[in-house]
């Protein structure tokens, strides 16, 4: 499945109703270890059912990263149950994608 774009609209239904885990990439254009991270979420929102992976690109949606706390990005955040379990700044693999997720 692919990542899903995440507004201030639509946060709630898709992260905190969510009734799986929920990965959210916080991201921008113009980010270089950003630009090296999106294809490897991008690929674990294709190989995974487990759970879900969300965008967020801060230009776009700046209440959003603030209302995250996101300082510098890239930023991983995870949700599960409505409540925010891990978080990971920085660029990292695919393998700790899915160890971030465990």
């Amino acid at each position: 499945m692919a990542a899903i774009t995440l507004t201030v609209e639509n946060f709630e239904q898709e992260v905190l109703q969510s009734r799986v885990p929920v990965l959210i990439d916080f991201w921008a254009a113009w980010c270089g270890p950003c630009r090296m991270l999106s294809p490897l979420v991008e690929e674990v929102a294709e190989e995974t059912t487990e759970f879900k992976v969300c965008k967020v690109d801060v230009d776009d949606q700046m209440a959003l990263a603030e209302r995250h706390n996101v300082m510098s990005i890239p930023t991983l955040v995870v949700y599960k149950d409505g409540k925010e379990v891990n978080r990971s700044l920085g660029y990292i693999s695919k393998e700790e994608i899915y160890q971030l997720m465990k």
